[in-house]
């Protein structure tokens, strides 16, 4: 099976327990009614990128979906978490893309999708031969990237939310693959 299709999606969730912290956070996101199969990250060629409200009108109560998520769970008054989805997508629709997952502690939306912008670019970056210098900052790569002609787009989907005080957070960000 080869998704033709993925949506972005991302939620939060508070609960006293754990398990119902993360399912909040899936029923946030709009996806708490489907069976989940986490999968690596490979943004199939031709994959064409719908919006979620479209994506969640292909799907079905109890429906199988492959998802590449990044989850992350504090039980931490006022600690930041964040979670991210980050996606390189290649002019040559005939080759593949990469999702990176990032999640993180005390960092901010901008901070948290930046990152995982930069690990799924860089990963399409190498397997295209884009030249450039690993320490160079994101900004001047994300910069050759884009002048390579190889890369059409970078973008993130980052959830981020503080901990409170006896309950459960949990944040989501998902790419949701759709046959």
């Amino acid at each position: 099976m080869i998704p033709k299709y993925v949506f972005f999606t991302k939620g939060v969730g508070r609960s006293k327990e754990k398990l119902e912290s993360f399912e909040d956070a899936l029923r946030d996101a709009g996806i708490g009614k489907y069976n989940l199969v986490n999968v690596s990250s490979i943004l199939p060629p031709k994959c064409k990128i719908i919006s979620e409200k479209e994506g969640l009108k292909k799907l079905k109560p109890g429906q199988i979906i492959y998802v590449v998520m990044a989850r992350h769970e504090i039980k931490e008054p006022k600690r930041l978490i964040s979670a991210s989805i980050g996606a390189a997508i290649p002019k040559d629709k005939k080759h593949f893309g990469y999702l990176s997952e990032h999640h993180s502690f005390g960092k901010t939306r901008k901070q948290t999708g930046d990152y995982a912008e930069d690990l799924a670019a860089t990963m399409l970056a190498t397997r295209l031969g884009i030249k450039f210098d690993v320490k160079k900052h994101w900004d001047e790569r994300k910069k050759i990237y884009k002048l390579s002609g190889k890369i059409f787009r970078m973008q993130n989907t980052t959830q981020i939310a503080k901990g409170k005080k006896g309950l459960w957070t949990s944040v989501i960000a998902v790419a949701v693959f759709i046959p």
